[in-house]
């Protein structure tokens, strides 16, 4: 098939509100699962959805389930659907990779519940946006796709490549292009929640799954167990910016995802020097050498162990902080490049990419929320924001860059209100120092949510479920099962230092 393509400039459409969305939904008849064994005592079905729900009885698209069921099936509660962000991370996968991590679903979690999770529409297994022919064609494109530029003499070819995608997804993804925004998931959860008989939902969205549960929340109020949301979106911010700010300012920039990331920056730079030996980087003055190691850099590419790493490549590197427990390895690489003889070499090409994450990622994202189409705009907060934020200021700004240039726009999208009474309080859980989801951010989310309490683990990088913590899975086990608070003022530490060795 191929795309129904909309021009550039058509405004997207607002959801009409939470009892329209209900009584569309209502009258779709839940899927029929049929759970089949899928190897490690994981069972596996498909649930036919809609393509588009106002037209429900029109197209439909498969969405491949996965779940671990209750290991105490005689004391099981219900099901626990599962986000685990993105967008554009499949669902299956993570629950497979990461089922059975006691920080983030414990022994005592999954003997209450059927634990389940999905690739939403356009991801992975399910219906999905494809933009190549073939895996060889998707690899030779972003293997060939630019760093993201250090200064403005990398504006020109990142620009190109990133409307390039835009308009490969155009010309090939098909009708599901339209039709991938996040309250179109949400109303496929309810469709879901149906499916396996509970009454009310109960849910856990990490980071992007925390936008999919408030589109949730806000759409079916009434039909809310318990909802906890890890490393939490600003809802608004996401989707329109406050003020209407949305379509001038891009949409990270706006989030001021840069000052997340420099201030968890700083902090691995002060565990670091506070770890000693067990972070090698410590040596000297890491902030020093940081700065040497990017002064060299922005002159010349950087040469260790048969890699070159350019200026842009290093901060991308750096910026990469959301799983706490990678920190020494970047540690060992930014120690490397401070070691590196001063020899120039070529260039090494991009890895390439081996699934529709990428994809998938930004027809979702670009779906969903207000940005600038101009380039120039761009262009202007790349430079302001380097300056304000050093380093860090240009991933904000140039990190969905593909939305300027797309063009296919979902019918549906959500806008809010994100204030509707819900069924149930929710559980809003995030990092101090979080690169992706900053805790402002968060506060700000759970203020624009009718009932929501903050719970903050002092920790470091993206969400319990890169950041173990017992404590804070504790806290979220004795919400989901029995829908306790933990007490006022309380906090949770870490299990250990990311430089604990």
């Amino acid at each position: 098939m191929r795309g129904l393509v909309v021009a550039l400039g058509v405004s997207m459409a607002v959801v009409a509100g939470p009892a329209a969305a209900s009584a569309s939904v209502d009258t779709v008849p839940a899927p029929k699962l049929t759970w089949t064994g899928c190897d490690d005592g994981f069972q596996c079905a498909t649930a036919e959805v809609p393509l588009d729900y106002d037209r429900p009885s029109g197209a439909k698209i498969d969405l491949a389930l996965i779940k671990e069921p209750a290991t105490d099936p005689a004391h099981k509660i219900g099901t626990l659907f599962v986000n685990f962000g993105g967008p554009g991370a499949s669902g299956l996968q993570r629950l497979r990779e990461r089922g059975k991590w006691p920080w983030l679903f414990s022994d005592e979690l999954r003997a209450r519940f059927d634990v389940v999770s999905w690739d939403p529409r356009g991801i992975g297994s399910s219906t999905a946006v494809r933009c190549f022919d073939t895996l060889a064609e998707q690899e030779s494109f972003f293997g060939s796709f630019p760093e993201m530029p250090g200064d403005p003499s990398g504006n020109a070819a990142f620009y190109a490549k990133s409307k390039e995608l835009a308009d490969r997804c155009s010309a090939k993804a098909g009708p599901i292009l339209e039709h991938v925004s996040t309250a179109d998931t949400a109303r496929d959860l309810e469709l879901l929640r149906r499916a396996v008989g509970d009454a009310k939902l109960t849910y856990h969205g990490i980071s992007y799954g925390t936008q999919l549960g408030a589109t949730y929340a806000n759409l079916f109020p009434n039909r809310i167990r318990a909802m906890a949301f890890d490393g939490t979106m600003d809802f608004a911010g996401n989707a329109t910016g406050h003020d209407g700010s949305g379509t001038s300012v891009p949409l990270d920039t706006r989030q001021d995802v840069a000052t997340g990331i420099s201030q968890t920056f700083d902090q691995f730079l002060r565990l670091c020097t506070e770890a000693g030996p067990k972070c090698a980087f410590s040596s000297g003055d890491p902030k020093a050498k940081w700065a040497s190691i990017t002064a060299r850099a922005k002159q010349a590419p950087i040469t260790t162990d048969g890699e070159t790493w350019t200026y842009s490549g290093i901060i991308n590197a750096a910026a990469d902080l959301s799983d706490s427990r990678g920190w020494p390895d970047i540690a060992s690489l930014l120690q490397r490049l401070y070691d590196a003889p001063r020899t120039a070499a070529a260039l090494k090409a991009g890895e390439p990419y081996t699934s529709n994450r990428t994809e998938a990622f930004n027809a979702i994202q670009c779906s969903d929320s207000d940005v600038p189409t101009d380039p120039a705009i761009y262009s202007r907060y790349a430079e302001s924001e380097d300056q304000r934020v050093p380093y860090f200021g240009r991933i904000a700004v140039l990190d969905m860059m593909s939305c300027a240039f797309w063009p296919a726009k979902a019918a549906d999208r959500y806008t809010g209100p994100w204030n509707r009474r819900t069924s149930a309080e929710i559980l809003v859980l995030n990092n101090r120092f979080d690169p992706s989801t900053p805790l402002a951010g968060a506060r700000d989310g759970a203020a624009e949510l009718a009932r929501a309490r903050v719970f903050v683990t002092e920790g470091y990088g993206h969400s319990s479920m890169y950041v173990p913590s017992t404590c804070t899975e504790q806290v979220k086990r004795d919400y989901l099962i029995s829908g306790t608070f933990p007490a006022a003022g309380k906090t949770c530490a870490i299990d250990a230092s990311p430089f604990a060795g």
